[in-house]
């Protein structure tokens, strides 16, 4: 009998994500695995049993965990599901660390050699497991028909004998993979875009969309890029030409989309309630950082709120699982992939490099140790969560990922993998 992996259903009622498809599952098995998928784990993402069974799986029970060498998962696991999981086992998700001190030590108590799919680093031979780009992707484009959904009117400029329909203006605040795909699907709706961004090298991939670039085009602004493609903190002089610039452009969209996002930090304030105020009646704002903190005034996890003067502030959960079908799909690949680099081909077996550039990236605990540089004191000295910046910062970093080291990576398409954003 070979090496188990297990694939659980997610204990999380709001996860409706897998970690595999039947495909991956087949390729799993190609690589000398056993594969455990627990009954009903893929049905919230239109993936029956059977077709896991098809593929090579045996559907089994969430106490089979106990078996595995390797657990992959769309979220951390709990304290309950750390008890069922043998020492030393590999488990690999989202781990979503900062802020979560308690839960790190956790798994290094457990013995479980934790991975933290988010911090998978950016170079060329990673990017087919960047969790944070294919789920991002996908939260934009959804973003976009949420919005569509909220906005009782439609998107595109319709001549009709009785009249025109004028096309709905579009902001998108943070060119990111999740701003890019937003830009790319307004667009394709008929919606009239602009976008707004730090840095300006995404100036030219906005344009390419048929979009048009918001900024404050001065020396700063120039100059507004770090090495590894991440936003910089403008200074305050800046900061307050932005927001006025921004402040006037609000108050004359439709729909308003924020996707800005800090590692390891509250989600950057860029819609103040000033400005929302300054917005039409029947205008709608989705905010994609809503899980950490928000981009917008007023905004509220899990929630829809209409304002006093009836602008609608969406503030869905987990919005890359309101697409569950696709995003388990390109989840799935993305932990294949890593997988594959730590399985000796030739043993068929599992053989973590401790000393490859990803595994040293993206892990959390190992040994019953915290080891990741940015928690190993997380057991005994619990992180203070910093203040969010205020709301006249203009920043759009949503990769979740601290900068990488200053490596040249190949060119990349604007639409798939921007540098430094997700």
């Amino acid at each position: 009998m070979g090496q188990i992996v297990f694939i659980p259903r997610e204990v999380d009622p709001n996860e409706p994500r897998v970690a595999a498809s039947p495909e991956t599952v087949k390729r799993l098995a190609g690589l000398g695995f056993d594969v455990i998928v627990e009954k009903g784990a893929g049905l919230g993402s239109r993936i029956p049993d059977q077709d896991f069974a098809t593929a090579g799986a045996v559907i089994g029970k969430a106490a089979d965990a106990s078996k595995a060498d390797v657990v992959l998962k769309v979220r951390r696991p709990s304290d309950a599901e750390l008890k069922g999981y043998k020492s030393g086992a590999a488990v690999i998700a989202i781990m979503d660390p900062y802020g979560n001190d308690a839960a790190v030590a956790a798994m290094a108590k457990a013995g479980i050699t934790a991975f933290s799919m988010e911090f998978m680093p950016r170079i060329t031979r990673a990017q087919v497991m960047d969790v944070l780009s294919s789920q991002a992707n996908l939260a934009g484009y959804q973003a976009v028909i949420d919005a569509a959904a909220e906005y009782d009117r439609a998107l595109p400029m319709m001549m009709t004998a009785a009249g025109t329909v004028p096309a709905a203006k579009t902001f998108i605040m943070g060119v990111g993979v999740a701003g890019l795909q937003a830009i790319a699907t307004a667009r394709r709706l008929g919606a009239v875009v602009t976008a707004t961004d730090v840095r300006p090298a995404v100036k030219e991939q906005v344009q390419s969309l048929g979009a048009k670039f918001l900024a404050v085009e001065d020396e700063e602004f120039k100059a507004a890029e770090t090495a590894g493609g991440y936003a910089k903190e403008m200074s305050k002089e800046y900061q307050a030409k932005q927001a006025a610039l921004t402040a006037e452009h609000i108050a004359k969209q439709d729909i308003v989309i924020t996707t800005a996002l800090i590692p390891g930090r509250p989600a950057p304030k860029l819609v103040s309630a000033a400005m929302v105020a300054s917005m039409k009646p029947g205008s709608v704002i989705v905010d994609l950082a809503v899980e950490r903190g928000g981009n917008v005034e007023g905004a509220v996890p899990g929630k829809v709120v209409t304002t006093e003067n009836g602008v609608k502030i969406v503030g869905h959960l987990n919005v890359p699982g309101r697409v569950a079908a696709s995003a388990s799909l390109l989840y799935a690949k993305n932990l294949y992939a890593f997988l594959e680099t730590m399985v000796d081909k030739a043993a068929k077996q599992l053989a973590i490099k401790r000393d490859d550039e990803l595994v040293k990236a993206t892990m959390l605990t190992d040994g019953g140790k915290v080891v990741h540089p940015n928690f190993a004191k997380a057991a005994e000295e619990p992180r203070v969560e910093p203040a969010a910046i205020p709301a006249k910062t203009m920043v759009a970093d949503a990769s979740g990922k601290k900068p990488a080291p200053k490596k040249k990576a190949a060119a990349r398409s604007p639409s798939t993998k921007p540098e430094g954003t997700a």
